[in-house]
């Protein structure tokens, strides 16, 4: 294995030295990871939508192909406005191209996974083709594990990784027989946590509800702890289980959330 890694390393460096990687591509190369690629893209998108401007989002799969998209291994998306005739041109003559492409280095779209999300108001939804095949618009999409829909309204989101990290907190106090500090903060770090906030970054609570909810979870797994349970929020504070203003965390979604102490 550790002759396959270094080999995978040399081709990297070798592919990056000569610049056959595009500068948008993410998912395997240096500093550029999943939260880098999805800022970078949702960026542009909401800025035109914040204008004003109807704006059309499109998801397509393919393997293999380093381009100048916005893209990871196994995916690629592309978006622009749309409130104007040449603009939804521009966008066609890129798919067009694309297709052409695909048949040239002989590999596919899957068609059935490529979808296309209409954003802001007044959009024309636009009907786009992949060769002679319409593109699907659909109302919500998951970007890299993130559930992006059409009001940009990140509510679904916050409800998906509640519900995931709840679940595995279940597993936890069902499985485990200890509820010592020392065994579920560690398990709480590598199996809840990272459910909570990964990419928050792009996806932070908006509404109060929604902060609430993620509170919830903290505070959930601060009560499987033996002799926490019945601690409130500033009890724990004063006996130094949370830092102050770690439980609000989420309430700053630039932030990580980050409510245990020691360890963490």
């Amino acid at each position: 294995m550790g002759r396959w890694s270094q080999f995978l390393e040399d081709m990297l460096k070798h592919m990056e030295g000569r610049e056959a990687i595009g500068v948008r591509q993410h998912g395997f190369t240096k500093g550029k990871l999943c939260l880098i690629n999805l800022v970078a893209f949702y960026d542009g998108v909401t800025a035109s939508v914040d204008k004003g401007r109807a704006t059309d989002a499109l998801y397509l799969e393919f393997y293999g192909i380093v381009c100048t998209l916005s893209k990871t291994v196994d995916d690629t998306k592309l978006s622009g406005a749309v409130d104007t005739l040449e603009g939804t041109d521009a966008i066609q003559r890129d798919l067009d191209r694309l297709e052409r492409w695909t048949h040239v280095i002989l590999m596919k779209f899957h068609k059935a996974k490529c979808k296309v999300l209409h954003l802001g108001w007044g959009n024309p939804q636009y009907q786009y083709r992949l060769g002679d095949e319409w593109i699907e618009s659909s109302p919500e999409e998951k970007d890299l594990g993130i559930l992006v829909d059409e009001k940009l309204d990140m509510s679904r989101q916050c409800a998906l990784a509640a519900q995931k990290a709840n679940r595995i907190l279940s597993c936890i106090k069902r499985s485990m027989a200890s509820r010592s500090r020392e065994v579920i903060f560690p398990l709480y770090s590598a199996l809840v946590r990272p459910h909570l906030e990964y990419c928050i970054q792009l996806w932070g609570p908006q509404y109060e509800k929604d902060m609430d909810l993620l509170e919830w979870v903290q505070r959930r797994a601060m009560k499987i702890v033996r002799g926490l349970e019945h601690l409130s929020s500033e009890e724990r504070l004063r006996a130094g289980v949370v830092q102050p203003g770690e439980e609000k965390a989420v309430r700053r979604p630039s932030c990580s959330l980050s409510i245990l102490k020691g360890g963490l």
